[in-house]
């Protein structure tokens, strides 16, 4: 078998509200997920030994690595023994928001269990990716949506207007468990409907927005700048910072000029690895 290799996104939560506290300590929130053509890539090479090996991403310790995690959660449902060889070419920026390792996990999901023969439905998929990461379901899911609960509540959303987006990637790495012990955090906004987010898309923000701001001057220099062109937002609970580009923005100007490493990224409608899963 030839080598196998997968575009896997990135995404950005166009708001985050935090709408309350479950009794396991885990948050309650609101989003909407827009999958974006910026991408990391992960090929599959077959190994006759049934191991699973990564290369690309030394800073991560291989067993606690997405990607091999991902792997090892569908050792039981195999029905051959073929290990792979596990390639990552990696261009989404860690720690920025942007779902990078959790995107890893879902496309790793999504090929081995065809390439295993697994034969797990979206929705066993979906239930293992919920173990590895809050945002590796929308991967699985693999198109845009409102997502409820802890991100695990997902409602398609199949005509969000075609955007692009420049993002900005400040030279900072965010804790996000820094962020959620903060006493000051907002955990109590109030729920809303996606209707009232297409009435007045400006009115929702990320919860997790100011704290980032008050925190790390890098995150505050890239919404200073940013804010020039726009209403700039944050994306999850990482770094990174964008708006939408309108006709009026010169892009080659804003890029050129950015004070940290800037992306210009277009949404998708859904992810290509769904495309790509079809045809193995």
């Amino acid at each position: 078998m030839q080598p196998i290799r997968t575009p896997s996104p990135a995404k950005l939560n166009l708001f985050l509200h935090i709408t309350g506290r479950r009794d396991n300590g885990y948050h309650e929130l609101q989003t909407i997920f827009q999958l974006i053509d910026l991408y990391d890539y992960l090929t599959f090479t077959i190994r006759q030994d049934g191991e699973i090996y990564l290369s690309g991403l030394n800073e991560i310790e291989q067993k606690h690595n997405l990607i091999y995690r991902a792997a090892n959660a569908l050792f039981t449902y195999r029905k051959n023994q073929h290990g792979y060889d596990i390639h990552l070419e990696k261009n989404i920026p860690m720690g920025a928001g942007l779902g990078g390792g959790s995107s890893n996990a879902a496309t790793t999901l999504l090929v081995l269990n065809q390439l295993w023969q697994c034969q797990l439905s979206q929705r066993q998929l979906l239930d293992i990716g919920a173990t590895l990461g809050a945002d590796v379901p929308i991967f699985i899911y693999g198109q845009n949506a409102w997502a409820e609960g802890i991100g695990e509540i997902i409602t398609p959303l199949h005509n969000l207007p075609a955007k692009r987006y420049i993002i900005l990637k400040p030279d900072c790495f965010i804790s996000t468990q820094m962020l959620f012990s903060q006493k000051i955090l907002t955990r109590n906004a109030k729920p809303s409907k996606f209707a009232a987010y297409q009435e007045d898309p400006s009115q929702f923000e990320n919860n997790f927005e100011q704290l980032a701001r008050q925190l790390y001057p890098e995150v505050e220099q890239a919404f200073q700048y940013l804010n020039q062109y726009g209403q700039a937002k944050l994306t999850g609970t990482g770094a990174c910072v964008f708006i939408e580009v309108d006709m009026d923005i010169h892009t080659d100007v804003v890029l050129s000029n950015a004070p940290c490493q800037a992306y210009l990224a277009n949404g998708l409608n859904h992810s290509p690895v769904l495309d790509i899963i079809q045809s193995l």
